[in-house]
């Protein structure tokens, strides 16, 4: 039985980790044949990816799984530029990725007990990485971290750049809709990332899209069930096979006791205990993700459509890094600075707002009906997996697109506001009113029958497609065979 070592390397931000992690534990349950080597590059975007990173390190990790940090790169300071951050991280990682290659291939040679490496799964976001995988010969996959829509928008984006002259940057604030193939219903431009709209950002953007055509395969972290037009659109022979992996969702209870912020389970205890008190599907759980956050008058028509709207709610509420400083948000020594006044004496009886939640572990509560999000792809998946409808806050990067995918694709969201756009580098903010964010969880909360129902529907699915017998799981079975069939 040849033992074969399959490489995967995120990019260093809480998320992506997250996901390729479960994914290096799902091929080592799935094969006795496959070990996985997770390398993790430093410096890392936030530091809570640090600190999960040393959860993993103390937990019982899967035989024949582990995880490695790879050196610092000292290039990288608080000045570099966050549009060639992570290009300068790539570069700088190279000679370590090559270094471990290296002196894998010598144990190999040594022992006839080592596995051999059999390939590399990179981040899609880490492509650059291929020089290395090439230069020694192996095959390598990329990773998706967004879903098979976004994958399909960003090779239809590049392929009218490359082919077609179209010069993206003119779709800033544009009118224009867009016909994409993993899309049914047109999308309006201006909901695409604004990584497209500035010169720089759009190079690194098309570089990566153009590295995916070379992969042996593109795995996503999605199901078919849930982006059947989109899988579907990519398997057109001009992209290389796409697998469908997931659901990958990860309870925090998983971490022995440690949340990804390195905190004990009892600081968690408390909010868990509050909803245990709750009826069923009867909170509105509020929560932006690692990077979301809002000032001062934002903060403030939140918490008055909260508190109009009567319904019991549950708000993680994180205070905003300074103007111009490219750091995620912290938690707040006191909620009273930044709330109305009163009114955490006015809303006691029926809302609890918290610091960083424990997102999965709340979702997974019966206690939740609804769930406001910026619509990052893990958030959708989260809620997907749970069955609580989502209303639609999106932030940056993807997420409008996200956004536009489950309020008009799939009918599993309503929407706040499916523009919205913030900048991490001021504050250019749209303030969204009251009675507008109101509505929209009004509408969930009292006449969302019908999106309650799709959603536990396809939550139903969801869990199923993971079973032996489901799409994500044949899917796996199709890239462990191709993996182990391959090797070099």
């Amino acid at each position: 039985m040849k033992k074969a070592e399959v490489v995967l390397i995120p990019i260093p931000a809480m998320g992506h980790i997250v996901a390729v992690v479960e994914i290096a534990k799902l091929l080592v349950q799935r094969d006795d044949r496959l070990y996985t080597t997770v390398l993790v590059m430093h410096p890392t975007l936030d530091p809570s990816t640090t600190k999960y990173n040393e959860s993993l390190a103390a937990s019982t990790l899967p035989d024949r799984m582990r995880v490695i940090n790879l050196p610092r790169v000292e290039s990288i300071t608080s000045d570099t530029k966050a549009n060639n951050w992570l290009s300068t991280l790539i570069e700088g990682q190279k000679p370590h990725v090559k270094e471990y290659v290296s002196k894998t291939r010598t144990q190999f040679e040594l022992s006839l007990d080592a596995p051999r490496i059999a390939g590399f799964i990179f981040d899609s976001f880490a492509t650059g990485l291929k020089e290395v995988a090439n230069e020694f010969g192996f095959p390598w996959y990329a990773f998706s971290a967004p879903g098979a829509a976004f994958l399909g928008c960003e090779l239809h984006l590049q392929a009218l750049h490359d082919e077609q002259g179209v010069d993206l940057t003119e779709f800033k604030n544009s009118d224009v809709e867009l016909k994409i193939p993993s899309l049914a219903n047109p999308l309006p431009a201006k909901l695409l990332p604004s990584v497209l709209f500035q010169k720089d950002s759009l190079a690194n953007f098309l570089e990566q899209a153009r590295a995916l055509a070379e992969a042996r395969g593109i795995l996503v972290n999605t199901f078919f069930e849930f982006e059947s037009n989109a899988v579907n659109s990519l398997s057109n022979g001009k992209t290389p096979p796409i697998y469908p992996v997931g659901p990958i969702v990860k309870h925090e209870t998983d971490c022995h006791d440690v949340g990804w912020d390195g905190s004990k389970k009892h600081r968690d205890r408390d909010i868990m205990e509050w909803l245990d008190d709750q009826p069923p599907s009867s909170v509105m759980f509020l929560c932006f993700g690692s990077h979301g956050s809002f000032r001062e008058k934002q903060v403030k028509e939140i918490a008055c459509a909260l508190e109009n709207s009567g319904h019991r709610f549950l708000w993680s509420l994180r205070k905003p890094p300074p103007r111009e400083k490219w750091e995620p948000p912290s938690d707040y020594a006191n909620f009273q600075e930044i709330l109305p006044k009163e009114f955490l004496n006015r809303t006691a009886k029926i809302g609890k707002v918290i610091g960083w939640a424990p997102q999965v572990d709340i979702l997974a509560h019966q206690a939740i009906g609804m769930f406001a999000s910026h619509c990052g792809w893990n958030s959708i998946l989260e809620s997907i997996r749970f069955g609580v409808p989502i209303v639609a806050w999106p932030l940056y990067a993807e997420q409008q697109f996200n956004a536009f995918q489950m309020v008009i694709e799939l009918g599993l969201a309503v929407e706040i506001k499916m523009d919205y756009r913030r900048d991490f580098h001021g504050d250019n903010e749209i303030i969204v009113g009251a009675d507008g964010i109101m509505k929209a969880i009004k509408h969930v909360m009292e006449q969302g029958k019908e999106i309650r129902k799709k959603a536990k529907e396809m939550s139903r699915i969801s869990e199923k497609t993971l079973m032996p017998g489901g799409c994500s799981y044949s899917s796996l079975g199709r890239l462990v065979d191709d993996i182990i069939d391959n090797q070099p």
